[in-house]
């Protein structure tokens, strides 16, 4: 019997036999692929995998990548062992291909078919001034006169097949180095020639030689099929490039689906990642709707079902890939333009995910000079899991992933964060760690947050406003807490329904006081309803005093139409202040208005209030009167003059002393105090307004240049030159169009002059200041799109490409999908001797 194994000594025989097999093989592919320099991911942040696909009785297996679902282990690969670093050739091939000079004859020895072919086709090249070349030991050296041969008959022909080397100083034969069989039977088609004093014999002799002549021919023989595409593998070529284009058009929709299924947040995969079978996703759902409508999925779909092909590109492996690929092409796109205006801001935000993880959001505001117009961005660059939620930790992980990007932190002229300690503190926040090494990058509290916090200060004021917002969220909480109540509340309103209150949400307050305001009737009704048929006793009793005596009061009438009006006019300026193109000049005259409200409504806001609730009460039906109270003297103390009696106020001057004037006097306090930064800006940038360049002076505007020129100045180094600054004004305030009112208009104006170089700076960093945070919080609801209950284990960077496509989708439709198919390519061209 043969010996069921083989001996240590076969194994070794046949591990070398493989070796020198594969040995021989290798670069046999060269001439259908050609490498493309690889695109550095390292400044990017994109990890990008190079593995394929192979599938088994229609599988498509989920080999522990992270991604929509949990992760299913099927015992096979994804063809990874396939991949070669090579790219398809293009039917139009560089001469240079693979970096190579193929017409420098040290290279003539390790050519492709392709490149030969390409070489053939072009002929060598020759240089005509080496009669300046080098000599040698002799003082001779090579002459552009052996190019040409001289015949008996005094007639002149050219010698094409000769080629000199100025780096070697050496000529060749080219159609015989090219096409030679066996070994070399001389210098000029091996090393090459260098004896100039004999180098004319030696031509005549080479030049009639049976070798040389076959070989000569050969070349032109060659040189016409070419010129004909009738080359001996011309069907084998063609049959080729129809492949290859079959698979081009095949990655071409697999990288489209992808995008949509990005582009709106949609997950991948589900619990089957096998074709045709029940909850496979979205993904492997959409191949077998291409498939029914589609000639090219569908030969491709039948291709896997019929196990004519292992490689098929539909595993989530190439999912994680094409979307780190698009996401790529993203974010090289956006800090391009970044690097072209120089100038940015950054805009942090945190919040917890789904798997209890802290993710900051990095925004980057820059003026985008690289369109048609120039316009201001609020880019996003992805999500950073950060451990260390100190001012300490996120200054560093924001100053890494900065670097990461080849951002430099001295071109920073602007930070916006929320109000918090570890952002905004003085002594160790995040703005004043980047102050330290940055003086210029001026930091900007959220303008929106700084509204927010007015408010809470203005609902803290006094005890009444306190038992107004109670009454408000126990409104909510009464119907909200059971679908019967809630019926009954549907049944009696037919507008807004009563929202919750929110500590955090900007607009949570006036969606509250709105719905309550505008069907205080209805609302009155349906708690009377309950209180009526509520088989709980508590919600009986409740509703019923809710019903009585808070909305049955007149004073509560007035505080809501009072909060109404307050919550109304700072949730518009906090809608303008959240735009992602706000400008500081716009921010500041819209915080102006604001508190001129507050004067304004201090003085007439409490009557108005007075006679909208008393049409409410007429209809309510209910007394339009406040409530008085027993007045409670204050016992004297024995040193006290008996004479000085206590202020008493009437039931309405009180309510207008003690609740109306300490929310107005609180709202104009805490805005005037929480916006102090923008009255600095003010100071600084002001006067670039183009409403108050005019209004200045020529003294007044040298100041302020000067003042400007000492704020962007660091190291002695400053960004603008005052003086210059001074006199382009001057001249810019002469020929600025009238209808120009904002800085963008100006900016606008100056880039199409372009004689204003210090003044578009200036501009340039006063548009790049951010206002709010509110680009980091809309990022937010696509990060709990994407990283919901079912998709808490997907992978950090499969998260950001995600997010970069959901976000920055109008750059992705600008992306060239033919460029993106070879960046792919290039990472997954295997081994399909099929092609060949």
């Amino acid at each position: 019997m043969p010996p069921k194994y083989l001996s240590g000594s076969q194994k070794r025989k046949k591990r070398k036999r493989d070796e020198e097999l594969t040995k021989a093989q290798r670069g046999s592919l060269d001439k259908f692929f050609k490498k493309n320099p690889q695109v550095s991911s390292d400044n990017m942040g994109v990890d990008v995998d190079g593995d394929g696909d192979q599938i088994n009785d229609v599988n498509v297996e989920n080999t522990n990548i992270d991604g929509d679902h949990a992760d299913v282990d099927d015992g096979n690969d994804d063809g990874g062992d396939d991949i070669e670093d090579d790219n398809v050739v293009d039917d139009d091939v560089d001469v240079n291909t693979n970096h190579v000079d193929i017409f420098d004859p040290r290279n003539w020895e390790r050519l492709t078919p392709d490149m030969i072919k390409i070489l053939v086709e072009k002929g060598p090249k020759r240089d005509y001034s080496v009669d300046k070349g080098p000599l040698d030991k002799f003082s001779r050296r090579f002459s552009a006169t052996m190019y040409t041969r001289t015949l008996q008959n005094k007639k002149t022909c050219d010698r094409e097949w000769l080629v000199y080397s100025k780096d070697l100083d050496k000529v060749f034969c080219f159609c015989c180095k090219l096409f030679k069989k066996g070994l070399p039977k001389g210098q000029l088609d091996n090393e090459g020639y260098a004896d100039w004093q004999h180098l004319s014999t030696r031509l005549k002799e080479h030049e009639v030689g049976l070798e040389h002549l076959t070989n000569l021919a050969t070349w032109f023989e060659m040189r016409e099929r070419l010129k004909v595409n009738e080359t001996i593998d011309k069907v084998a070529y063609d049959q080729f490039k129809k492949e290859r284009e079959r698979w081009r058009q095949v990655i071409l929709r697999i990288i489209a689906l992808v995008k949509y299924l990005a582009k709106y947040s949609l997950a991948f995969r589900g619990t089957d990642e096998k074709l045709y079978t029940k909850s496979n996703g979205n993904f492997l759902g959409a191949i077998e709707m291409f498939e029914e409508f589609d000639p090219i999925m569908k030969e491709h779909v039948r291709r896997i079902t019929n196990d004519d092909i292992h490689v098929h590109y539909l595993g989530p492996k190439i999912q994680n890939e094409v979307i780190l690929l698009l996401a790529h092409e993203i974010k090289r796109e956006i800090i391009k333009q970044i690097k072209e205006a120089k100038y940015y801001s950054i805009i942090l935000d945190c919040t917890l995910d789904t798997s209890h993880l802290e993710q900051m959001s990095l925004i980057v505001r820059y003026v985008n000079f690289s369109s048609n117009s120039v316009t201001v961005e609020e880019s996003f660059l992805g999500f950073l899991n950060v451990d260390d939620t100190t001012g300490k930790g996120l200054f560093d992980v924001t100053h890494d992933e900065l670097k990461s990007l080849g951002l430099d932190i001295d071109d920073m002229r602007g930070q916006g964060y929320d109000n918090g300690s570890n952002m905004r503190g003085k002594h160790q926040g995040v703005q004043t760690r980047f102050l330290k090494i940055n003086p210029r990058a001026f930091y900007t509290p959220c303008g929106c947050h700084s509204l927010n916090l007015a408010l809470c200060d203005m609902a803290k004021s006094c005890g009444k406003v306190k038992d107004f917002f109670g009454v408000i969220q126990r409104i909510y909480t009464i119907f909200s807490n059971s679908t019967k109540r809630w019926q009954i509340l549907k049944d009696n309103i037919k507008g807004l329904t009563p929202k919750s209150l929110s500590a955090t949400r900007w607009e949570s307050r006036i969606d509250s006081v709105k719905a309550i305001t505008l069907q205080v009737s209805d609302i009155r009704e349906a708690l009377l309803e309950v209180a009526e048929k509520d088989n709980d006793v508590k919600i009986q009793s409740e509703a019923k005093s809710l019903a009585t005596n808070e909305l049955g009061e007149f004073e509560f009438l007035v505080s809501i139409v009072i909060w109404y009006q307050i919550l109304y006019m700072v949730n518009l300026v906090s809608k303008k202040l959240q735009s992602k193109d706000m400008l500081l000049d716009v921010a500041i005259n819209e915080v102006n208005m604001l508190i001129e409200y507050f004067k304004d409504f201090r003085e007439t806001g409490f009557s108005k209030a007075i006679d909208e609730a008393k049409e409410l009460s007429i209809e309510m039906e209910i007394d339009p009167i406040f409530p008085q109270k027993r007045h409670i003297r204050r016992k004297k103390q024995f040193d006290e003059n008996s004479s000085d009696q206590d202020v008493v106020f009437s039931a309405e001057e009180n309510f207008k002393v003690n609740y109306f004037l300490s929310i107005v006097d609180q709202a104009s306090a805490s805005l005037k105090t929480r916006f102090q930064q923008y009255k600095e800006y003010e100071e600084i940038f002001g006067f670039l307004f183009p409403k108050k360049l005019k209004e200045f002076d020529d003294k007044d505007l040298k100041s302020c240049c000067s003042r400007l020129e000492a704020a962007l100045k660091y190291d002695e180094r400053s960004d603008i030159d005052a003086h210059e600054l001074h006199m382009e004004l001057k001249l810019l305030d002469k020929f600025l169009p009238s209808e120009t009112t904002n800085p963008i208009d100006v900016l606008k104006y100056m880039k199409k002059v372009d004689c204003f170089p210090n003044a578009i700076i200036a501009y340039g960093i006063l548009l790049t200041i951010p206002v709010t945070v509110a680009s980091a919080e809309r990022s937010f609801s696509k990060l709990k799109l994407l990283k919901s209950y079912l998709r808490s284990t997907m992978s950090q960077e499969r998260l950001n490409g995600l997010a970069m496509i959901a976000i920055e989708n109008d750059i992705l439709d600008t992306i060239n999908y033919e460029e993106l198919i070879d960046n792919f390519a290039s990472k997954n061209a295997k081994r399909d001797f099929r092609f060949m």
